[in-house]
Parts: structure tokens; sequence; C-alpha cells
């Protein structure tokens, strides 16, 4: 049986007048929360942070956590390995207009109740 890679990842919340602000990597792909995996000897939460500016160009200038969340084992693509994700999850406040930028994000959009968007976990509560 093969070792259980543990992935750090840091996820954020950002509310906005317009619903909680998803993004998603391209066309037919689901939206998500901003986020992503932190870099060694970075924690989750400023990998969130990090991430939120690198997929969104907003700057955070508020953030707490508001909950850690450890994702089920899973294979990997090729089945040859497990991982398991270990989320900080932040509620955050940034300065800016939303845009897609580097990495993962290649277009947002919004969450609000009776919404009509795709995202991933779409039957979980959100």
């Amino acid at each position: 049986m093969s070792k259980v890679v543990r992935r750090r990842r840091g996820t954020v919340i950002v509310e906005t007048t317009r619903g909680i602000l998803l993004t998603a990597s391209r066309a037919g792909k689901p939206f998500i929360l901003p986020g992503g995996g932190a870099e060694r000897g970075e924690s989750r939460f400023v990998a969130a942070l990090r991430e939120l500016t690198e997929e969104t160009h907003l700057l955070p200038h508020y953030a707490e956590i508001i909950f850690r969340h450890e994702g089920k084992i899973r294979p990997t693509k090729s089945g040859k390995h497990k991982y398991q994700d270990y989320h900080t999850v932040c509620l955050v406040k940034a300065i800016g207009t939303p845009k897609p930028g580097g990495g993962d994000a290649k277009r947002i959009s919004y969450y609000f109740p009776g919404c009509n968007v795709w995202y991933l976990g779409q039957r979980k509560k959100l």
C-alpha cells in the first residue's frame, strides 16, 4: 500500500456585492474558491492570501481563519499514489477589482443563492 501524501492548502472566501468569489482554470471546468498549495516553509494561511492575489489580483486587507478541513484520502490520477488535502479556510476582505490572474485562475464568477454557476462540490452546502 502506498503512503498518503499530505497536501497543505490555503483557501479563501471573499464575499463581494456580487456574491462569493469563485475561480476556474478554463472553460469546461467547475468554479472553486480561490486558493492553492502552500510552498515549503509557508503557512497555509499565508498561502491562501498569496494565491488570492496571484489568481485574482485582489489585495487582502483583512483575513481570519474560520475553519480547517481535512479532505478525503484520494488516489492520484495515475492511481499509483494517494493524497489528502489539509485546508485552512480564511474569510478575507480585499481591495481591488477581481480579474483572472496567473496560475490556475482563467475565469471568475460569483456564487449567490439561486445562481446558475457550476461549482465544484455543487451538492454540498457552501
